[in-house]
């Protein structure tokens, strides 16, 4: 049976018996900016935000992470806390106040120029800047302060989140060595060989085996990991139990896919707003079409975006009889647009949508829609969903790829086709779609025209099949495994 909300909120709350639990990240879920005079808030867009926003609400838990909104000061307390959602109010966050060097830094700088390259096989070259390093580790201070001052009597659990506090345990357990501390990292963790050019190996790999436990999306990005200790660190390393002993403290290493909100999803995917947004799409999209592929995610280049526009003309030589009915529409968030890759990224998209159109516009038809920014509502993106004949999640590298369980979620019409690179972690789970390498643009291409032709029969029966495995796979059931594993953890520590 799927874990439901209920399940998870009542089986956390019974298994931490009186202890909170601290999710901590550097984005936040809820931001708040400013419209003129007026203050509105909204939603991160972010896989983060959708996989983990379920949990916070089921256990009323406290989030800490950077206030990043123009507006996010006027409606906290002396510390920093409200209560979000904003229009329910169902458990807290504080928000942590970072100045412009240390988000340039930080966050710009070692989280974004460094890790996040060194960790994807994307083939961008990492940038090691000694100041970016000094306020990564600033600002993971930072963060562990908020959470030492959030600590109540008891035992609390701390869970963070991702490549930008690989430090964060490191400076929680210097000043409360008893802490129960887990990190979920969200990307891939690259081969030792490549981990090895990282100035700040050994500090890296100190912050994460401060950890209780420590968890990555797959088993082979946790061999990743455990090769690496090996090579890098006086540590035993435990195969068989998956486990680091390091300076005599031990840290489980385990593999826990991450999940969305099945039910939720399918929720929406029923409500009249997001129907009439169905109804309307055909009128909002131009230039018309018969089939509509569908691309969302970050503007980011590890999601492989100049491929599908490369896999889509490729398409467009070898099937000339689609001219005219077929219009990709890929829907971007702009992402990190200070940092000189993603710039360029953003003209690269723009001036390649540009070649391909010109080069098969006729009678007001053109193949590419890149639209950035346009779309923000979990509305509108369940909308797209349900519109969509095919869906491309044409990743170069992805620690697991939360579009591709998200698509399948909205389909309760249990049609369309994902078509899903290889290197997703998702892909290890959703082996009913049509898998690709997507650095092969031939093989994307034809993938394309298979999944438009496909059959109604089998793309039910393959879409089915996916549904049953996230429903069943949900965003409850990670994150009550990866919490119960936890308190499993500290359990036996008090014994």
């Amino acid at each position: 049976m799927p874990w439901t909300r209920e399940q998870l909120a009542s089986s956390v709350r019974d298994s931490l018996r009186g202890r909170k639990l601290i999710i901590v990240s550097n984005r936040e879920p809820y931001i708040h900016r400013f419209a003129g005079r007026v203050i509105s808030w909204s939603k991160a867009v972010s896989g983060l935000v959708t996989a983990l926003d379920p949990v916070a609400r089921a256990v009323n838990a406290l989030w800490i992470a950077h206030g990043s909104g123009d507006a996010d000061r006027v409606n906290v307390d002396e510390k920093g806390r409200l209560s979000v959602p904003p229009d329910s109010a169902e458990y807290w966050l504080r928000r942590v106040w970072l100045t412009k060097e240390q988000v340039d830094g930080y966050y710009y700088g070692y989280a974004n120029q460094a890790i996040w390259p060194l960790s994807h096989i994307a083939y961008r070259k990492p940038r090691f800047l000694r100041e970016h390093w000094e306020h990564y580790e600033d600002v993971n201070k930072l963060f562990a302060d908020a959470v030492l001052e959030e600590f109540g009597p008891g035992d609390d659990l701390v869970v963070l989140q991702d490549y930008h506090l690989a430090r964060a345990a490191f400076h929680i357990k210097a000043n409360r060595p008893n802490a129960m501390v887990g990190l979920f990292w969200h990307i891939p963790w690259p081969n030792a060989e490549v981990f090895r050019i990282c100035p700040q190996k050994q500090e890296l790999l100190e912050g994460l085996l401060a950890n209780d436990l420590l968890g990555f999306h797959i088993r082979y990005h946790c061999h990743n990991f455990l090769e690496t200790v090996e090579e890098e660190l006086e540590a035993k390393v435990n195969w068989e139990e998956m486990s680091v002993l390091y300076k005599g403290h031990k840290t489980l290493i385990r593999p826990f896919p991450i999940s969305v909100d099945f039910d939720g999803i399918v929720s929406l995917a029923s409500t009249s707003q997001v129907q009439s947004v169905v109804d309307k799409l055909p009128e909002i999209i131009e230039p018309s079409y018969e089939f509509l592929l569908l691309g969302v995610g970050r503007l980011d280049y590890t999601k492989g975006l100049v491929e599908k526009f490369l896999a889509v003309d490729r398409f467009l030589e070898r099937y000339p009889e689609y001219r005219g009915k077929v219009v990709l529409l890929q829907v971007c968030a702009l992402s990190r647009i200070r940092i000189p890759e993603y710039k360029e990224l953003v003209d690269n998209l723009h001036a390649l949508a540009e070649q391909i159109n010109w080069k098969y516009r006729e009678n007001g038809w053109h193949p590419i829609v890149l639209a950035i920014n346009r779309f923000s509502k979990a509305e509108e993106y369940n909308a797209l969903y349900q519109a969509a004949n095919v869906c491309l999640v044409t990743s170069l590298h992805d620690g697991l790829n939360l579009v591709a369980k998200e698509f399948v979620s909205s389909r309760v019409d249990e049609d369309g086709v994902l078509v899903l690179s290889r290197f997703t972690g998702a892909a290890r789970e959703l082996e009913d779609a049509l898998l690709v390498n997507p650095f092969d643009v031939d093989g994307l291409a034809d993938a394309i025209h298979v999944g438009i032709t496909m059959p109604a029969e089998e793309r039910k029966r393959r879409m089915v099949r996916m549904r049953n495995v996230v429903a069943e796979k949900n965003i409850y059931r990670w994150a009550a495994n990866f919490i119960s594993k936890l308190l499993e953890v500290a359990d036996r520590k008090k014994q």
